[in-house]
């Protein structure tokens, strides 16, 4: 997340596709500059070679932004099989190349079946994990190997798009901490050959997808023009809507934005939006206890 500096306190989230060839945070860099925003993050970060939805979350919203750091994504992948690279992907060096068989796309499809629901998976040496403080990816560039546990992830769908030897490409939704790559590498072990990953697009995450994505270009140009960008923001409540909601009086609203509970009729299994009697949402609120209600985190407004 980038620390609060000189600019604007505006809050919200901007739905970027990002494009191929820069780091989520320097695309965040580039979009909070164009903001002229003081503080901004992201909320879940695609490789330099990843494009795709990236959700940027401004201001208040940067205290929302870890519930999408755990939601399910969707991606459009596509492996490229015989070959396998250092990095599981095309930004790394080829390491061993295999023939290909012929393939069915039955074949491919029963293959991909073994990969559906609860699984494990190696991290890859080249992430962004860390072991005793150090990043698994500097010790991988200093071409050292450690190992690593697997973790389990799930994967809810996994459908064939298209198959055109050696490039098969593939849609997923999975869960958090999932590497698509390494999916793509294990495909490809499975079917007697092995693969790295050659393109990668998110086009989900939580409750968010492609449709309403915004390009470099288009915000480039508006704010070349001195157009206002803020239109584009969309409310930081949007982050945490899955949520239930609860409407407050003034006085419970006092009270929550002071630290303190309220009193509560009902019993939530999880967090609760609050809004304030103008329909403005001031945080999150979780059951302290029967009937209580204490506050979770909440907005700041400017005076």
């Amino acid at each position: 997340m980038a620390r609060r500096g000189k600019g604007r306190n505006i809050s919200g989230v901007l739905l970027l596709n990002k494009p191929k060839g820069i780091s989520s945070n320097r695309a965040l860099q580039r979009v909070r500059a164009m903001f002229n925003a003081s503080k901004a993050g992201h909320t879940g970060n695609l490789d330099p070679m990843a494009t795709g939805l990236l959700p940027l979350c401004f201001g208040e919203a940067t205290k929302f932004s870890s519930y999408l750091l755990d939601a399910d994504k969707a991606y459009i992948a596509t492996a490229r099989l015989g070959q396998m690279s250092d990095t599981g992907d095309a930004e790394g060096t080829i390491i061993q190349e295999r023939p290909v068989p012929e393939l069915s796309d039955a074949q491919i499809r029963e293959a991909m079946e073994a990969f559906l629901g609860d699984i494990e998976q190696v991290p890859p040496m080249y992430s962004a994990l860390k072991q005793n403080g150090q990043p698994l990816y500097k010790l991988a560039r200093e071409g050292k190997t450690v190992e690593r546990k697997a973790r389990a992830v799930t994967i809810f769908e996994l459908e064939l798009v298209e198959w055109s030897a050696p490039d098969l490409t593939f849609s997923v939704r999975c869960s958090k901490g999932t590497y698509v790559r390494t999916l793509a590498e294990d495909i490809g072990e499975t079917l007697g050959c092995g693969a790295h990953l050659v393109m990668l697009h998110r086009t989900h995450t939580g409750g968010f997808d492609a449709t309403e994505m915004l390009e470099f270009d288009r915000l480039q140009s508006e704010r070349d023009l001195d157009q206002s960008l803020d239109s584009y923001l969309l409310d930081t409540d949007i982050l945490v809507a899955h949520f239930p909601k609860k409407n407050l009086s003034a006085e419970e609203t006092a009270r929550i934005l002071h630290g303190q509970d309220i009193t509560c009729d009902q019993v939530y299994p999880d967090k609760v939006r609050l809004y304030d009697e103008q329909e403005r949402f001031i945080g999150l609120a979780e059951s302290a206890e029967t009937g209580r209600l204490k506050p979770r985190r909440l907005v700041v407004f400017e005076e």
